[in-house]
């Protein structure tokens, strides 16, 4: 098989491709967004008339009530109630919107895991091959996470903020030119300061998200293999090497949160200056006789209103960017080209079994060739054993038996029961192909569930009946619930030997026409690989079986045995004549030369 490879996080190359890709995802609920258009208008109009009427009740009530021993208040109370019922409105505004845009918000990144999840289905198997699996479990985790921040606090932040700016803007205009265009310099100035420090922090925010997935990639890694750590007693090492990687996120987090860290200040401190610069140009303005207190008030109040939204969407400018980047590796997953099938034969019942390869060549990487000139002929019935040292392409020829890889034009042909496989529909062409592997995989559920995996519409007696035939019922129904009891991380609860009885009877209950076993029985122990062997026997009876062992004495009954070397066949035969060549098999079965 060929190398994972490390996939790095990438710069994203284009933001507003990304954020149109969003949108479209968000733009799906056009109904609610309706109501939020509304909420929000109300809450924006209600934020400019409670700014706008500090001016009538400095100016209409509270300058001319002063020095007055019994003044009339009835009509400031009225404009009090009024202006508490506008903010009221404004509030319950703010929350329904809100409250809707969270809604929208967490249904499309639920539609966005779903399709991810979806597509990531239908990728070849050649992407799993080349990408580490803590990688790809990032997505669903860090990169899905930074989404979920934008969606619940960016998103409806942004997105109120710009109605309320644009209403206050436009009352701002009217009451002072002259301290709009002041406040907008002085923006500016905090703005492109703010961006400045922005594009560092996204830098070092992408460095930190490609540290995390190295980080989740190697604690993946050794939880699963811990038991080959210990053996080896690697504890040190492994120690070592995560310190590494721990402390490159170290340092790449307080990069990253030392940029948010002085955002926020840097900004609230800038916005206390706007203030006061406005407020000093304001007093000139009613010294001058160009303006009242009550316009400058309610200006200063409109200030408040401007600049705190702006500060806050500034303080999420880092999280907006991270989940932007985030996002950008999301898609390019759901945009990896899915598995391609141009077959339209059905491999149906009246297909008995029959692979013939003709002078196959194969690379998984160019100029790499691991299958060289292969040509085989594996008749209905007949039980082909594979065998070879590690790397000798054994396991490449069942990738293209199943179609988990495909053959380039002019590289040999493949045919199943005379039909170029290319031209069989690859759901189908695995349907009728039962494989036993060396790793089994076991998923969360009962044993009857796991069974029943191989066909999922199987009777229980049809599970029983697998069960009996790999010889896996003695031992399941001595378990605490017998088919009922539930199994959890990969059955870690179950030996070796138990956990591949059950793989077999998964394949049994499939009955399919053709059996591919990688070294199906090297993880048993020899009196478990005897008491299957009957099963296994029985499993194999009326079918094609392609064999591969690295313990020949499971081949030795074998129609052909193929011997492999470096990608060819370099020997081929029974066990009996290829004994009497006394050539490799020969060394490999009694010892004088050992795989590896």
């Amino acid at each position: 098989m060929p190398p994972p490879k490390m996939r790095g996080t990438q710069k994203p190359r284009n933001t507003k491709k990304t954020i149109l890709r969003l949108v479209s995802y968000m733009g799906r609920f056009r109904i609610l967004w309706i109501f939020v258009f509304l909420f929000v208008i109300v809450s924006a109009l209600a934020e400019v008339a409670g700014a706008y009427m500090l001016k009538p009740a400095i100016n209409d009530y509270i300058i001319p009530l002063i020095g007055k021993k019994n003044p009339d208040l009835s009509g400031f109370i009225r404009l009090v109630i009024t202006m508490i019922a506008i903010y009221a409105t404004g509030a319950v505004s703010s929350y329904a919107s809100e409250r809707i845009l969270i809604s929208i918000s967490t249904s499309t990144l639920c539609n966005i895991r779903k399709d991810l999840f979806h597509h990531m289905e239908k990728l070849p198997l050649r992407y799993y091959d080349t990408h580490l699996h803590g990688v790809l479990m990032s997505l669903y985790t860090n990169d899905t996470d930074t989404l979920r921040e934008m969606f619940s606090m960016s998103v409806p932040q942004l997105f109120s903020t710009f109605f309320q700016v644009t209403g206050i803007f436009i009352m701002m205009i009217m009451l002072s030119l002259p301290l709009t265009i002041l406040m907008l310099a002085t923006i500016f100035l905090i703005m492109l300061l703010s961006v400045q420090i922005g594009k560092r922090s996204a830098r070092a925010f992408k460095k930190q998200q490609e540290n995390i997935g190295r980080v989740n990639g190697y604690i993946e890694e050794l939880i699963e293999g811990q038991r080959v750590v210990k053996v080896f007693g690697h504890e040190k090492e492994a120690n070592i090497k995560f310190d590494e990687l721990n402390e490159n996120l170290r340092q790449a987090g307080t990069r990253a949160m030392s940029y948010v860290s002085v955002l926020g200040p840097l900004m609230n401190n800038l916005s206390h200056i706007q203030y006061a610069l406005t407020a000093i140009a304001g007093s000139f303005l009613v010294i001058r006789g160009f303006s009242d207190v009550g316009t400058i008030a309610s200006f200063l109040q409109s200030t408040r209103s401007f600049s705190r939204p702006l500060t806050q969407v500034s303080q999420q400018f880092n999280s907006v960017l991270n989940a932007l980047a985030g996002a950008e590796r999301i898609f390019s997953a759901i945009d990896e080209n899915p598995e391609t099938d141009e077959g339209r034969i059905q491999v149906d019942s009246s297909f008995k079994g029959e692979f013939i390869f003709s002078n196959v060549n194969f690379s998984y990487e160019k100029g790499l060739p691991v299958l060289k000139n292969i040509s085989l002929h594996a008749r209905p019935g007949q039980k082909i054993a594979l065998v070879g040292s590690t790397g000798s392409g054994k396991t490449t020829i069942t990738n293209l038996l199943t179609r988990f890889y495909d053959i380039d034009e002019g590289d040999g042909t493949i045919t199943y029961d005379g039909r170029p496989i290319k031209k069989l529909e690859k759901d189908s062409l695995r349907r009728s192909l039962g494989m036993v592997l060396q790793d089994t995989h076991l998923f969360t559920g009962t044993i009857f569930e796991n069974i029943r995996y191989g066909k999922l519409n199987a009777t229980k007696e049809e599970v029983i009946e697998a069960a009996r035939l790999a010889n896996a019922d003695y031992f399941i129904r001595h378990l605490s619930e017998g088919y009922d009891t539930v199994i959890t991380g990969d059955g870690s609860s179950l030996s070796q030997g138990q956990r591949q009885l059950l793989a077999i009877a998964r394949t049994a209950v499939a009955n399919p026409p053709v059996l591919i076993l990688d070294e199906a029985t090297s993880s048993i122990d020899t009196r478990t690989e005897r008491l299957i062997q009957k099963g296994m026997d029985a499993l194999m009876k009326g079918r094609t079986v392609f064999v591969i062992a690295h313990r020949l004495s499971t081949v030795r009954n074998a129609d052909e045995i193929l011997v492999l070397e470096k990608g060819e066949i370099i020997e081929r035969g029974n066990h009996d004549r290829l004994m009497e060549k006394k050539g490799r098999y020969y060394d490999l079965y009694t010892g004088a030369f050992r795989l590896e």
